[in-house]
């Protein structure tokens, strides 16, 4: 969706987790934010089939690869592998036989992530996915994957992974919004996503209610890091502190239990919440959620969207008030 809307590429497929797309000249990769990672395809390899002849198949694709990839190898090289189905070969198995590989030309070592071992600073990051008997070897375009927000400084228990968010807040569609509120913000990962996502120029009112202090803390932290123009208080989100029919556009990830449990008015259930969430909307306003008990009632569905997230399946939805 993200690039295709940015017109940062041309999308030629989909994998498990994976988008295939071929950039356009001068496109800002880093600039994704609904993307964990940003890989440049080194190698494409069919035939990877479940036995361990397999190994010695990918071994020779990284032999392979054209020396002007491998770019700086800094500290040396590392690789993280994952795959789709039974193998009977391990990730490790498959990082250590293209890792020795893609160190040998450069003369600098492979580092091995078996037995728990990190990669050291500096190392020049690789991934290899398999599905079906397609293998892709390739190499990470950033210094760290994209995920991995630099205003991130502060967190809490449950804290929104950062693309998610950005995906709420790319549903929002946000241009023009003038009150953006997230009754339920922990530390701020959506509101700033929200605020990336606009040109200065269209920025309004960017609101953030939690009822714990030391998630409206991180949230201020965070926002600190990020440059960003942004208001929290602590509030709970059984009784958001704004006027009737304000928001343009609520983001809400509510909590569901498994780090945050809920607490306050929302103890009970999360009735509370939608009640404020329908009562602050704006007649033509919209409410993006992600919800794991199915979506509330007194709302009206125009989108749906289902992301995995802590081995969970939850959906982003795109709410209108009844």
């Amino acid at each position: 969706m993200e690039i295709r809307r940015s017109l940062t590429g041309v999308v030629h497929g989909v994998r498990h987790r994976e988008v295939w797309f071929e950039a356009r000249p001068g496109a800002d990769l880093l600039g994704l934010r609904t993307a964990d990672d940003v890989l440049l395809a080194a190698a494409v390899v069919d035939g990877i089939g479940p036995g361990r002849a397999a190994l010695r198949r990918l071994a020779r694709a990284a032999r392979e690869v054209d020396p002007a990839l491998m770019g700086d190898p800094g500290s040396g090289v590392e690789v993280s592998a994952s795959f789709v189905g039974r193998r009977n070969y391990t990730r490790f198995e498959i990082e250590d036989a293209v890792g020795a590989e893609l160190a040998r030309p450069a003369r600098v070592p492979y580092h091995s992530r078996r037995d728990g071992r990190r990669p050291p600073p500096g190392a020049r990051s690789w991934r290899v996915t398999i599905d079906g008997d397609q293998a892709v070897i390739a190499v990470r375009v950033a210094a760290r994957p994209l995920h991995r927000r630099a205003y991130k400084t502060a967190s809490i228990p449950g804290t929104l992974h950062p693309p998610v968010a950005a995906a709420m807040a790319h549903l929002a569609r946000l241009t023009g919004a003038a009150t953006v509120l997230d009754p339920c913000c922990g530390a701020g990962t959506t509101l700033i996503e929200a605020s990336a996502t606009l040109p200065d120029a269209t920025r309004g009112r960017l609101l953030g209610f939690d009822r714990d202090p030391a998630a409206i803390a991180a949230a201020r932290a965070n926002t600190r890091a990020a440059g960003a123009a942004l208001a929290w208080a602590v509030a709970d989100g059984g009784r958001i502190p704004v006027e009737d029919g304000c928001a343009d556009r609520v983001l809400v990830n509510p909590p569901w239990g498994r780090q945050v449990p809920p607490a306050g008015l929302l103890a009970r259930g999360l009735a509370p919440l939608w009640r404020e969430v329908r009562r602050v909307l704006a007649p033509d306003g919209l409410a993006v959620a992600l919800v794991h008990d199915g979506v509330p009632r007194g709302f009206a569905v125009e989108e749906v969207v289902e992301v995995s997230l802590s081995g969970q399946h939850p959906l982003i939805v795109v709410l209108k008030p009844r």
